[in-house]
């Protein structure tokens, strides 16, 4: 041996000989005590088991002392708190202090899409070991055993919570908060209206549990409310600033047929539908869109500021100030027409700036109609200024002057006594109004229609539409006013009538109707005569009746008030005075011949008087 090898030997002899001696001072710590939980993990279970590698009553009792000190009883129900060690595509692998590691699918934290190793996490275990020996646990039902306690908590706190959206339903959507279904009503999703609800599933939110029903075990929730604090406070800001004059920056938040309110930013706003634009508009859409950014200016607020008036149109200049100057009155504009009411039509001429075209102004004729009869609501129509305010911003119109007055000629063309075809536009219960031309009415009295028949009313006479013969009668240049006749068409007939049915002459007839106080007849389609009562007594001493036919002597005949009145009585009554006359006209021949006495004479006289008295 060398003399180095020698040296070496004595310095290792020393080396043990001093661990020999340290050994003896220092009590030796085992692998168990260094580290407990790397001892029980790095454990050879199946050796021991098989019994291959043996263990001493005293190890044995140090490592069941190890196992209870360090891990969890698997045969507790009780809820556990785990660390996520591992998350796979499926799985998250969680550690819980046991024998073996647990596993959950990633299903279960489906609310927390940001789960992440070494987060805590609730766990129960749901099968104490799979095939494999490993752990399988759930955070589902874990969730679950613990939900309620943190939902009445939260809700007695305020404390906000965290919720998945899984779907939606009736009125709202449904949200997992701790594991428990609650529902969100559809109002308290947002504070302005939710037009598009799917945009909120398989999100996960903040929430405030504003209701429990632990009868039925629902829960609602509200997400609306976390940010009306929020809200609130920014409201009570922007009103305590606000001006008339102000000019904002709001949102388009809901649009009305009336008007479009404007989310001020937590503060809503009414701008209504004539602020919008000084052009007349049928719906607010015309102008704005939902959603849309707009500068609007405040016109006007109540004294709490929870009512603000909005407008749009103000932040431009008006149409009528922008108005050119080389418009005058006389002038022929173009335009389009937007309202239409009964006494007129509004044109505009231009954006924003309008004109009256009153109907009058629309016709030259003086039998007014409405104004639909001669526009339409879009009409593209060509006017002339008759009258310009700039000031009061008004502007009237006219049609008819485009056109030439048809009275300028009238005279020419309508002299009195000349005869034309009217059109029959309009009854009034005194005549007819009757239409020669555009711009030219006329007007037929109830007496000038017929020379014969007795008319109520024009519509007995004639319809509306109906071409009509007239002849003109009376000219007024400077009240535009036509007199017309229709009966001076024709000859009268009652100057015929007048001699035809002279007085006394006698007609054949049968009684038409027996009236009041007597009977009528017709000799014609034109005559109607009256026979009184104590006329239709016949030569018998008995009465016409209805259809019979005889002779009657006309006793009356007026041609201005178109009567006639007949008589059968008269035609037997002067047969028996011609007779009378006549026997004493012979009587008295007679006696101057005979010059009978006296009283010879005085009884033919009797006699004949008798006779005249209808005595035998």
């Amino acid at each position: 041996m060398s003399e180095k090898e020698t040296k070496n030997a004595e310095v290792e002899a020393t080396e043990a000989a001093t661990a020999e001696a340290t050994a003896v001072e220092t009590p030796k710590v085992s692998e168990s005590q260094k580290d407990p939980k790397k001892f029980l993990e790095e454990f050879n279970w199946h050796n021991y088991e098989e019994g291959i590698d043996p263990v001493d009553d005293k190890q044995l009792e140090e490592f069941e002392k190890l196992v209870a000190e360090n891990f969890v009883d698997t045969l507790n129900d009780e809820v556990v708190e785990g660390e996520v060690v591992h998350i796979t595509d499926r799985d998250a692998i969680i550690d819980i202090n046991a024998k073996s590691e647990g596993v959950i699918s990633l299903n279960e934290f489906r609310y927390n899409p940001n789960l992440k190793v070494g987060d805590k996490v609730e766990v129960l275990i749901d099968v104490r070991e799979d095939a494999t020996g490993q752990l399988v646990l759930s955070h589902r039902k874990a969730r679950v055993i613990k939900a309620w306690d943190r939902v009445n908590n939260a809700h007695d706190t305020g404390e906000i919570v965290n919720g998945f959206v899984k779907c939606r339903t009736k009125g709202g959507m449904i949200v997992d908060v701790f594991g428990i279904e609650a529902f969100l009503p559809g109002s308290q999703i947002d504070v302005k209206p939710i037009r598009d609800y799917d945009q909120y599933v398989n999100k996960t939110m903040e929430f405030k549990v504003v209701k429990i029903n632990h009868e039925f075990k629902n829960i609602v929730v509200s997400h609306k409310a976390l940010i009306e604090a929020d809200i609130e406070e920014q409201k009570k800001e922007i009103i305590g600033q606000l001006e008339k004059g102000q000019v904002l920056e709001g949102t388009v938040k809901n649009i009305t047929s009336y008007g479009v309110f404007i989310d001020l930013g937590g503060v809503d706003g009414l701008i209504h539908i004539t602020d919008l634009s000084w052009s007349r508009i049928n719906h607010p859409n015309e102008i704005v869109e939902l959603d849309q950014k707009l500068n609007v200016v405040i016109l006007d607020f109540d004294e709490d500021k929870s009512r603000i008036q909005l407008g749009l149109k103000q932040l431009s200049k008006h149409p009528w100030e922008a108005l050119g100057e080389e418009v005058k009155v006389g002038d022929k504009v173009k335009g389009k027409v937007v309202v239409i009411a009964d006494y007129g039509a509004f044109v505009e001429v231009e954006e924003g700036v309008e004109g009256l075209v009153h109907v009058s102004e629309m016709s030259w004729s003086t039998h007014l109609r409405s104004a639909q009869d001669f526009v339409s609501v879009g009409d593209e129509i060509e006017a002339q200024i008759l009258t310009l305010d700039r000031e009061d911003r008004k502007m009237s119109l006219g049609i008819k002057q485009l056109t030439p007055d048809p009275w300028t000629d009238i005279t020419s063309k309508y002299p009195v006594g000349s005869k034309h075809t009217g059109i029959v536009r309009n009854f009034t219960n005194f005549g007819v109004f009757v239409e020669l031309e555009e711009g030219i009415d006329g007007l037929i009295y109830i007496s000038d229609l017929s020379w014969t028949k007795k008319i109520k009313h024009p519509s007995e006479f004639c319809n509306v539409g109906d071409n009509l013969e007239v002849v003109v009668l009376e000219l007024d240049v400077e009240g535009r006013k036509l007199s017309l006749g229709h009966k001076q068409t024709t000859d009268n007939p009652w100057d015929k009538y007048e001699t035809e049915f002279a007085l006394g002459t006698t007609h054949n007839a049968a009684i038409t109707e027996i009236v009041d106080k007597g009977a009528t007849i017709e000799f014609n389609e034109d005559i109607v005569a009256f026979i009184p009562s104590r006329h239709l007594e016949k030569e018998d001493g008995g009465k016409l009746k209805k259809g019979e036919t005889a002779d009657f002597k006309i006793i009356e005949f007026n041609k201005e008030f178109k009567r006639v009145v007949a008589s059968h009585t008269a035609i037997f009554k002067e047969e028996e005075i011609a007779n009378v006359k006549a026997a004493a006209k012979k009587a008295e021949a007679q006696a101057a011949e005979a010059k009978p006495t006296l009283g010879d004479a005085n009884d033919a006289l009797q006699a004949l008087k008798d006779k005249m008295d209808g005595k035998k």
